[in-house]
């Protein structure tokens, strides 16, 4: 057994994740911040196990966090802890875990840090207002904090400012085996493939093999297909199996 499976017990590390905002929902901001915690996250061994998005509804905020901070090792929200009326992601985690919430001393004074005090009017001190109990998440580009409460960690929305929390926050947490994935590209249609595919799935189990379909500048269509595996031995027998496939197919028509 491996470090990170002593650590854990072999049991896996999960997240869950929670998109909070109107105006992605909308689709006046593109999402830049999923794919960038899921590869994080890969990268640590904790599987993003499900993501939800979310409006600027309080109800709605805390029946996504009560429900996936039950499933999950983890659960990360990103968005909704700014200055503005509708940032209410702090009132509405604080609501989940059943706590008061508050201007916190120790934000203020990260604040503080990065605005004069004359500047700090009622809209920026929102951006103080931490749950009780709740330990904070340094914020190394504005200094606002995010924080941590229960298996919650709460991030902000702007990709910059959430890679900076995330980073402040990773060392913290417990990590799983990292997933290892090895690549394969097949001159053929996914459909001509799925058959034998499905049969090579069969045999390793322990394997996640995934298949992307595409079609290059030449009209030709491929199938890249990926193998994923937190041991090695499953990683390398798994992926010498689809190889072995793939040499055998012929090019699609």
């Amino acid at each position: 057994m491996d470090e990170a499976s002593e650590r854990t017990g072999g049991r896996e590390i999960t997240a869950g994740l929670v998109v909070i905002g109107d105006e992605v929902l909308s689709g006046r901001t593109k999402d830049q911040n999923i794919g960038h915690i899921a590869e994080r996250l890969t990268v640590e061994g904790i599987d993003l196990r499900e993501v939800r998005v979310v409006a600027d509804v309080e109800a709605d905020i805390v029946a996504a966090v009560n429900a996936l901070r039950a499933r999950f090792t983890y659960v990360f929200t990103t968005g909704g802890i700014g200055p503005t009326h509708d940032d209410i992601t702090a009132d509405a985690v604080a609501r989940a875990f059943g706590v008061g919430i508050d201007v916190d001393p120790r934000a203020r004074a990260m604040l503080l840090d990065y605005i004069a005090e004359t500047e700090l009017n009622e809209a920026r001190l929102r951006m103080a207002r931490i749950p009780h109990g709740a330990s904070l998440v340094v914020n190394a580009v504005s200094k606002a904090p995010g924080f941590r409460i229960g298996n919650v960690i709460v991030m902000a929305g702007v990709p910059r400012i959430m890679q900076a929390m995330l980073e402040a926050v990773l060392p913290e947490l417990e990590k799983g085996r990292p997933m290892l994935s090895r690549s394969v590209t097949a001159h053929a249609k996914e459909g001509d493939i799925a058959g034998p595919l499905a049969a090579i799935a069969r045999r390793f189990p322990d394997a996640v093999i995934g298949s992307y379909p595409f079609r290059d500048e030449a009209g030709r269509f491929g199938t890249n297909l990926v193998v994923r595996a937190r041991d090695e031995a499953v990683l390398e027998a798994a992926h010498a199996a689809v190889a072995a496939m793939v040499a055998q197919m012929s090019p699609a028509a």
